[in-house]
């Protein structure tokens, strides 16, 4: 797929490559499309007379975009290939020029390698803080204040068997504070400490987005997905977005609120991959580049999130990541991999592994089990679509009225709600990992959790761990109605966290299973004495449907639940619960969370799975429509900078297609309004005899003028002789897949050669949603 969605398709169009600050301009074959016949350097020295071209010296921003604008793939690929290719050619020239060329053969590797030690690093601290700050709101260690519960007590040497979570170092706040730890006093006392901890972290959380990064809120997906397929939100991989986003990350899952900390560790690769990019001009001058280190930076961000480095690079690829060649796979493969490696080694959960509830299970599944697991599915489908669409209600209420102007008493209402709810429960009070762990894991002889209270008989002639044929004790029970009530809690108070002005992932939704051995659809696949049902895999594959149903994850979404597993032969059952899960919440729509808040925000994303499938042409689309000015235009030889700045000023126009005359509108090309400023600011600078009435040539040949005439200012070398074009009667099927393989920003409609109008990426996505019956002013952005 990625390889039909690619925006750089070189077959399509064979694109004039402009070098920008170099002394000559080396032009190739142009496009039949713009009607204009190539040039060789000879004649483009000779067309420029004694006119002085400012572009022989470099001058900052030329080729860069603007806040809110989206990048042309075209250009920057050009500029790439021309890049490399003045690379090659000196480096024949001497040894000192061969070892630039390797170094910056080697760069992209480098910078994979340092978004992977710096990602897997900060995943590291992020998840030692949290387990560190999540325990502080129920207690301190006395032996060393920075030590966890669990941590606290691996170092005591006076815990038991039954007790192994209770040591004497560790003391909660009504036992540290009043030297009660049982009664009505404590337990209000704790409760009570435990909400003013919660509240603390999350205003802590909301104050340092407010102030200092807005950016870092939310989970920051659907921003990377629009960042990725081109278009430009400057700040929002900054160095303080990555400060911020990290610190804010640990209050806001420390405080118990229904979120994850999974999503926001993609933003935070995201972070670190465009910080490294600015080291290197390769990437920091070429957004297109950029946008290929960017791609594996998410691989590197799921890798550290789930511990699956595969599955990270299957997300890049099919959620994320708009343009995905087959170098960027290798390199998110390795990025991928330092990670995992880095997190590996800090070891942050003490178990060897990289996430808290890894598992490994070494019990079969039955034929039988297809039908519960499909079960699943369907309703991992059914809660996707109501999250999707009741969290999406929520937020655009949020953003339409007076609730979205206080988002600190939001934050704090949500919190304290949470709090309040989560304390009896002690299936809500704990962390998400921690309650994943516990539902993945299966019972056994050293098992503590109440799921695992089963009764031993002492006369039973079973062996003592022989757990299959042992009768379902209270704390089982207890337990059930117990996750029955968080369920509901987190399916309700999810769907208002989403989307707050705090860092925040989804909480990954599990389900506990409860078998009856002696059925007797069970007869038949059990062995004596051995598990017949696994009730850790269901949790698991309901855990994989009720994501699939919310994202719409299918390959990456199996192999990340595959790597947390270890289990090889749990395959088809997920690859069922995940493609029940899609199928049915695709009957009801076919957006995801991410997509569905990239429409809410009104991003320009173009989605390479949308189908456009209504019969419209090109002249339905593009602009100027009927009654409309006339379209705006800059000549060839007779525009003055006067007339470019007016227009300029009285419009905000992206460019200008440049014309022969406005009587014949015949194409010769276009010309971007940033580099058309920028060159006639540089020039008058620059270049003596520049004044408002000299004349802007965008012709090879400028004629002989006399010498009463200002000077003539030549601006040839920023136009773009090879624009896309359509003819008017092309069906919108065809331009919407051009816009999505190509990447364009915009594409002239001609006839004949002839000007006609122009169809823009904003153009399109209202047009499109127009014909869903949607608001086509929900476009916000350029």
């Amino acid at each position: 797929r990625r390889s039909l969605s690619s925006p750089l398709q070189h077959h399509v169009i064979t694109v004039i490559k402009p070098v920008f600050g170099s002394c000559s301009v080396l032009f190739d074959n142009v496009s039949s499309l713009s009607g204009v016949s190539s040039a060789t350097p000879t004649e483009e020295m000779n067309g420029a007379g004694n006119l002085m071209d400012f572009l022989d010296e470099p001058f900052p921003d030329v080729g860069t975009y603007e806040d809110f604008h989206t990048i042309d793939w075209l250009r920057e690929k050009s500029r790439d290939t021309d890049r490399h290719r003045k690379i090659t050619s000196k480096s024949k020239e001497s040894i000192w020029e061969l070892i630039k060329s390797l170094l910056d053969a080697w760069s992209g590797w480098v910078v994979m390698l340092l978004i992977g030690l710096l990602s897997g690093t900060l995943a590291g601290v992020i998840d030692l803080a949290v387990d560190w700050m999540t325990d502080l709101k129920e207690g301190v260690c006395l032996s060393a204040f920075w030590y966890s519960h669990e941590q606290c007590c691996w170092t005591s040497n006076e815990t038991t068997f039954d007790d192994r979570d209770k040591c004497p170092q560790w003391q909660k706040w009504a036992e540290l504070m009043t030297g009660h730890a049982e009664g009505a006093g404590a337990y209000v006392l704790n409760y009570f400490l435990y909400i003013l901890w919660a509240l603390l972290f999350s205003f802590l959380a909301v104050s340092l987005v407010r102030v200092f990064a807005p950016y870092a809120c939310g989970s920051g997906i659907p921003e990377i997905k629009t960042i990725l397929s081109g278009f430009i939100i400057r700040g929002y991989l900054g160095k303080w977005t990555l400060l911020i986003k990290t610190v804010t990350l640990v209050l806001a899952v420390s405080s118990g609120l229904s979120l994850g900390k999974e999503g926001p560790l993609v933003h935070v690769a995201c972070c670190c991959g465009n910080l490294f990019c600015s080291l290197f001009s390769k990437y920091s001058k070429n957004e297109g580049k950029r946008r290929e280190v960017l791609s594996a930076a998410a691989a590197a961000g799921v890798s550290v999130a789930f511990g699956a480095p595969i599955g990270g690079v299957l997300f890049s690829l099919e959620e994320v990541s708009y343009y995905f060649p087959l170098k960027t796979l290798w390199r998110s493969f390795f990025a991928a991999l330092v990670a995992a490696f880095t997190l590996r080694s800090i070891n942050p959960f003490g178990n060897s592994r990289l996430v808290l509830f890894y598992v490994e299970y070494h019990t079969p599944w039955y034929m039988a089990e297809l039908v519960p697991f499909i079960l699943l599915g369907v309703f991992g489908g059914l809660w996707g679509t109501l999250f999707i669409r009741a969290n999406i209600a929520w937020c655009r209420r949020r953003k339409t009225t007076q609730l979205g102007k206080y988002p600190v008493l939001e934050v704090i209402a949500i919190t304290g709600i949470t709090a309040v709810l989560a304390y009896p429960n002690p299936y809500t009070r704990r962390s998400t990992s921690e309650l994943i762990s516990e539902l993945f894991n299966d019972c056994g002889a050293l098992e503590s959790s109440q799921l695992c209270d089963y009764i031993n008989n002492p006369n039973m002639s079973r062996p003592v761990d022989d757990i299959p044929d042992r009768p379902a004790g209270p704390g089982v029970y207890n337990a059930l109605w117990q996750l029955a009530l968080a369920l509901v809690f987190k399916i309700v108070i999810t769907i208002f966290t989403f989307g707050m002005k705090i860092p925040s992932g989804l909480f990954i939704p599990s389900m506990m299973a409860y078998h009856h051995h002696d059925w007797i659809i069970f007869k038949n696949w059990c062995r004596p004495g051995a598990d017949c049902v696994t009730p850790g895999l269901y949790a698991m594959v309901g855990a994989a449907a009720c994501l699939g149903g919310v994202t719409r994850m299918t390959v990456s979404l199996v192999v990340i639940m595959f790597e947390l597993t270890g289990g090889l032969e749990y395959i088809v059952p997920l690859m069922a619960a995940a493609v029940t899960s899609k199928w049915v919440a695709d009957a009801f729509g076919k957006e995801g969370i991410y997509e569905s808040h990239i429409q809410l925000n009104g991003y320009p994303y173009l989605d390479v799975r949308d189908e456009f499938t209504h019969r419209t042409l090109a002249t339905d689309v593009m602009r100027p429509r009927r009654n409309d000015p006339p379209l705006a235009v800059l000549t060839q030889d007779t525009t003055t900078v006067e007339d470019v700045e007016t227009l300029i000023k009285d419009t905000d126009y992206n460019g200008f297609p440049v014309v022969v005359s406005r009587e014949s509108e015949r194409l010769i090309g276009f010309v971007q309004r940033r580099d058309l400023t920028l060159a006639i600011k540089n020039a008058r600078q620059k270049q003596d005899g520049v004044v408002s009435s000299s004349v802007v040539y965008f012709t090879e040949d400028a004629p002989q003028l006399p010498a009463s005439n200002p000077q003539p200012l030549k601006l040839r070398r920023i136009l773009n002789l090879s624009p896309f074009t359509v003819t008017d009667h092309t069906p919108m099927e065809t331009v919407v897949d051009i816009f999505r393989k190509l990447g364009l920003r915009q594409c002239l409609v001609t006839r004949s050669g002839r000007l006609l109008g122009i169809i823009t990426k904003k153009d399109v996505l209202r047009h499109m949603a127009q014909m869903m019956n949607q608001d086509p002013e929900s476009i916000m952005f350029n």
